[in-house]
């Protein structure tokens, strides 16, 4: 009797009976910041944005933290990605080359970040004709590994390492980075609205 019922329903909505069996669920809620971003075709996208929000926010928590355990208690999230791009693979940096990759659109606040890093003694400079040079020196590098074992420690120590996970670490990150273009690209649309 309840296998002819929904045949039924299906038939008059012309849906498969799977179909109209998921329509009379209760519809799933996306958990987003705000509703009036998340009406008709959005929904997804703002639930995306929700949850970006709440792990950018965490990560940033983390690396502060982090940094802090390492005896570094002073530092902002800026401060803590400028000084890990520094010292990545040990090659001197340019500002503008800094602020690329770490996508911060506002040179100054990565100079801010720079001075901060040279107070601290933990980046040198090297002039080369106009070009200021940045790379971390050894209290730098020796700053860099110790976050480098808390993180394994606390952190990466949490994740299962097999496969399966590793792969969907990889396919988020590769989605991620096409998301971040097309957030640019509509930040260039909106800019000349």
């Amino acid at each position: 009797m309840s296998t002819t019922k929904p045949a039924k329903t299906a038939t008059k909505t012309g849906l498969s009976p799977a179909a109209s069996t998921a329509t009379t669920a209760t519809p799933r809620v996306p958990i987003v910041s705000s509703s009036h971003l998340a009406e008709g075709r959005s929904a997804e996208l703002s639930e995306f944005e929700f949850g970006m929000i709440i792990a950018s926010n965490a990560f940033n928590r983390w690396a502060v933290r982090c940094m802090a355990a390492v005896g570094m208690k002073d530092m902002t999230i800026t401060d803590v990605l400028v000084l890990h791009h520094i010292n990545h693979r040990a090659r001197e940096k340019k500002l503008a080359d800094i602020a690329f990759i770490l996508n911060i659109e506002d040179t100054h606040i990565v100079n801010y970040s720079l001075k901060k890093l040279q107070a601290l003694k933990l980046v040198q400079t090297e002039k080369r004709g106009k070009e200021i040079l940045y790379s971390t020196n050894e209290e730098g590098r020796d700053i860099c590994r110790r976050y480098s074992e808390i993180r394994e420690q606390v952190l990466v120590s949490a994740l299962t390492g097999d496969g399966t996970e590793s792969f969907e670490l990889s396919e988020l990150a590769r989605f991620l980075r096409v998301l971040s273009g097309l957030y640019e690209q509509a930040a260039r649309a909106a800019t000349s609205l």
